[in-house]
């Protein structure tokens, strides 16, 4: 039975060959009753998907994997600590825990800076990189409406 150490070592190995490989430097692995699920790298650029990060395409294939797109009683494991996207991803997911590695300095040293990201939501929108306007339409909760009034809905 591996532990939590010898997961982050294999996201560690998974990361270095994805770099080997072409690819960016991160790993991530879904662990589920300490058996491995899914495993995902870095594919943001052989995919031209600035979304696929390790974590993200870990959890997408955990999901495909256990037929489910909730991920409770879960881990995620990840070669470096997760961006706010794949950390938000995380908690989509309902993941129970996250442990990683390197850390966000770590990434920076290595020109991954995601320090923004993380200090954005600290700012007032005015002061955010890009503008966030809603803009009021006359439809535009009657998505909502529909969503409550189906029975058969799969709520998450």
């Amino acid at each position: 039975m591996a532990g939590e150490r010898e997961w982050l070592d294999q996201a560690v190995a998974l990361a270095a060959q994805n770099v080997s490989d072409g690819g960016g430097p991160f790993g991530a692995l879904v662990v589920h009753k300490n058996e491995l699920v899914a495993t995902g790298t870095n594919q943001v650029t052989p995919t031209l998907d600035p979304t696929a990060h390790a974590e993200v395409v870990a959890i997408r294939a955990a999901c495909r994997e256990l037929g489910t797109f909730k991920l409770d009683g879960c881990l995620l494991v990840s070669s470096c600590e997760p961006c706010p996207m794949c950390f938000a991803s995380a908690m989509w997911a309902r993941v129970d825990r996250i442990v990683y590695a390197a850390d966000r300095n770590d990434a920076a040293d290595a020109g991954f800076d995601d320090r923004a990201f993380y200090e954005v939501f600290q700012n007032e929108p005015a002061q955010w990189p890009l503008t966030l306007e809603q803009v009021p339409v006359k439809q535009a909760t009657l998505p909502f409406e529909q969503w409550n009034g189906k029975a058969d809905r799969t709520d998450y």
